[in-house]
């Protein structure tokens, strides 16, 4: 198997995960969202297990309804940089929307921290879905769908613009001369756009690694296409094999589109899993979790895909309801994934509900089942790797301990890190500095970026 056809491994430590009564459970550490001993933990017990990144989600509102996890948390970027003072190989995925921040700003945070952690920093770029998110930032709406990616075309743009500021030989140190930089080796980005205007240039120079690693999540017509175009990495959902298998070729064929290699793009699918003894030691676990989850709880949790429509009004035994367009706006490829499974299997909304909190997953198993998984929808094209979004406080370390040493016999893991930096283990390349390429200033104006 070749070098680049090994399965590559991030993990979503989610504090207290992505349910709305998790954190009852006997194992779990009620504080586990703001304890960043809990997360620098997590980081550790991946690290060994030669995870090639820890993803960091966020978001950007929260109401009574939000789930716990989401109401007393870490921002991603000052967590990961606490994280990369206690790690040394793993990378540190953040997440940061385009809408409701500046490019500067960004590029500058996501840079310090690729400094920080010697080349190791990524960027989760998303969207916001949520109309609180505009409430918090000064906004009297939210974008449309359409808009946002948009907005999200141009900032990237700004961003990867200011990390080129600066030549990599551009700084020379020379204390003869009392030359510190060479100023031909500086560039002013001066973008002018319909977004954005951004003088530059950024305050920091570029990393080992050239540019943070970018991961983008959106898995409708237009984010496909966004992501096809910009991205390194695909943070996707995927429920069967056969539907990994068509997001991974589309995904592929567009990047190809942009005259990019399919090398050049990885597909990560989320994986929710539960790993035990046997398929009845799965299922007990399952079901404990089920137990905690009361039908109201998980009836909230699947209104906030759809902008916290009320389903209380529905008869949660009957079947799902039509919905037309709601949620279009919001999280449009997960709404649309939800009603179309609804229709086809002819849910009713409680068992929507429970599915949408708490899915069965068909890579829960024993170790031996999970490795059987993972090797089939990687060597049938359906992933190049896979996020891990565990269900169990102890699922990273049954992980590491149980399933890592399999793929490894299998020769389908790697037993060592190959590179100290992010885009090393993803065997992603540096970006060439557009100024080192071209000896010409980049200017942008609004004709450009339309």
């Amino acid at each position: 198997m070749s070098e680049k056809r090994k399965l590559k491994l991030g993990a979503n430590i989610k504090g207290l995960g992505n349910t709305t009564d998790g954190w009852r459970h006997p194992d779990v550490e009620p504080d586990a969202s703001i304890n960043i001993e809990f997360y620098k933990r997590q980081a550790r017990i991946l690290e060994k297990g030669l995870f090639s990144f820890v993803f960091i989600t966020d978001g950007l509102a929260i109401s009574e309804k939000s789930i716990p996890h989401f109401l007393n948390r870490f921002e991603p970027i000052t967590l990961l940089s606490a994280i990369a003072a206690s790690t040394n190989h793993i990378g540190l995925v953040g997440t940061v929307s385009t809408s409701f921040s500046e490019p500067f700003t960004i590029a500058r945070q996501l840079m310090s921290l690729d400094h920080i952690s010697g080349g190791r920093a990524g960027w989760n770029l998303v969207t916001s879905p949520q109309e609180g998110a505009a409430r918090n930032h000064s906004r009297g709406y939210l974008p449309l769908h359409s808009e946002r990616y948009e907005i999200a075309k141009e900032h990237l743009d700004v961003v990867k613009g200011l990390w080129d500021s600066w030549e990599d030989d551009a700084f020379t140190y020379q204390k003869e001369t009392g030359q510190f930089f060479d100023p031909k080796k500086m560039h002013t980005l001066g973008f002018k756009g319909k977004h954005f205007q951004v003088q530059g240039p950024l305050n920091i120079a570029r990393s080992k690694q050239g540019h943070p690693v970018v991961f983008q999540a959106g898995s409708s017509e237009r984010g496909r296409g966004f992501g096809a175009e910009n991205a390194d990495a695909i943070y996707t959902n995927a429920h069967t094999l056969e539907e990994a298998q068509a997001f991974y070729q589309d995904m592929k064929n567009r990047a190809r589109d942009h005259g990019r290699t399919p090398e050049e793009l990885l597909i990560f699918p989320s994986i929710d899993l539960i790993i035990g003894d046997s398929e009845e030691d799965v299922e007990r676990r399952y079901q404990e979790l089920a137990a905690l989850i009361p039908i109201d709880h998980a009836i909230t949790y699947l209104a906030r895909f759809f902008d916290d429509y009320d389903f209380h009004q529905f008869d949660v035994n009957a079947p799902f309801p039509e919905l037309g367009d709601i949620g279009a706006n919001a999280f449009q490829s997960t709404t649309n994934k939800i009603k179309q499974a609804a229709a086809a299997r002819k849910l009713t909304l409680r068992q929507v509900a429970l599915e949408t909190i708490l899915p069965h997953s068909p890579f829960s198993g024993t170790p031996e089942h999970v490795a059987n998984e993972m090797q089939k929808w990687h060597e049938q094209e359906a992933a190049d790797g896979f996020v891990l979004r565990p269900f169990m406080s102890d699922t990273f370390h049954q992980f590491v301990e149980k399933v890592v040493p399999i793929l490894q016999e299998r020769g389908l893991y790697d037993t060592s890190y190959k590179s100290d930096t992010l885009r090393g283990n993803l065997n992603l390349s540096v970006p060439a500095n557009r100024y080192s390429q071209t000896k010409e200033e980049y200017v942008y104006d609004s004709q450009i970026n339309q």
